[in-house]
């Protein structure tokens, strides 16, 4: 099922809440990282990488001075190599930053982390891998070429050409958020992304993976659930994050809709009246399952992952 988008009510807060129908059928409210925030979020991973890439050519100097004076200059093959470290550390950090963080689990960069904001599809489905590396290859050209190109003309006499031209491509793609409404980049609108907070919230002690959700017990009706582990394997860590955000939301009709969905998964049959205690029981469930898996190296993504076992 494609997800879309619904319409939204007019909001005294922000015209940057959205409301996305997700693929299981359940409305989901989201607010889009403003402009100013994500252009803190760049600044700091661009600080990151060049600290890291300082870091990293000093000690790789360091390295090729010493073994340059031990050698008396007689072994130029492994100054050479410590170069060709260089070079290699330089793509690294330029192309590979970006995609490790966001193809993670949590789809943000530490720059994204830190101002609370991360990526997220636009069609209310998981983040593949396809989406995260057409953002990112987007972005070389239109942050890093032009850049490039803007330096290198002002060191050369005679390109003032080259120079308005690399000016003009920075500066139309640096806008372009500017003009349209869900403030996407050229390489959210490629990608079928967008950069959307993330919840600030942490949820209630009773998710906690030691606490009485993990027991199964509600408070409010007495009634245990517990899962096992077949019917905790149906899902995986999207639908565990898709739960979450239900949980943090706390919207009834959100809930009762995961409720309902949840339980025709499991062969249960979905009462009424006790749907939040059932969510944070099968979440925390969820969750210390996956946990598990993780530690011993297993990982499932989603519910067409197949089963870890």
């Amino acid at each position: 099922m494609t997800a879309v988008v619904l319409p939204r009510k007019l909001s005294v807060r922000s015209d940057r809440r959205r409301t996305l129908l997700t693929p299981e059928g359940i409305a989901l409210p989201i607010v889009l990282a403003s402009r100013g925030t994500r252009l803190g979020a760049l600044l700091i991973d661009l600080l990151i990488m060049f600290v890291s890439l300082l870091v990293t050519t000093l000690i790789l100097a360091y390295g090729g001075i010493r073994l340059w004076g031990d050698t008396k200059g007689g072994e130029p093959g492994a100054v050479q190599f410590l170069i060709i470290a260089w070079l290699v550390v330089v793509w690294l950090t330029r192309y590979a930053y970006f995609l490790v963080f966001e193809l993670g689990p949590r789809g943000a960069t530490p720059g994204k982390r830190i101002t609370g904001i991360r990526i997220a599809a636009r069609n209310g489905g998981r983040l593949t891998a396809e989406m995260v590396l057409a953002r990112n290859l987007l972005r070389d050209i239109e942050l890093f070429l032009p850049l490039q190109l803007l330096i290198s003309a002002r060191g050369i006499e005679g390109t003032d050409y080259a120079g308005l031209t690399a000016g003009l491509w920075f500066l139309i793609f640096a806008l372009f958020p500017f003009f349209n409404r869900d403030r996407l980049r050229a390489g959210d609108l490629i990608a079928g992304t967008w950069v959307v907070e993330a919840p600030k919230r942490k949820l209630e002690a009773a998710l906690s993976t030691s606490g009485p959700a993990l027991r199964g017990t509600s408070s409010t009706t007495g009634v245990s659930y517990r899962f096992t582990d077949a019917e905790l394997a149906i899902y995986g860590e999207y639908e565990l994050q898709t739960l979450e955000r239900v949980l943090r939301e706390g919207r009834p009709e959100a809930m009762a809709a995961v409720h309902e969905a949840i339980c025709r998964k499991l062969g249960w049959n979905p009462g009424a009246g006790d749907e939040r205690a059932f969510l944070e029981a099968y979440y925390t469930q969820l969750r210390a399952r996956l946990e598990s898996g993780m530690r011993m190296g297993r990982r499932k993504a989603d519910k067409n992952t197949p089963g870890t076992g």
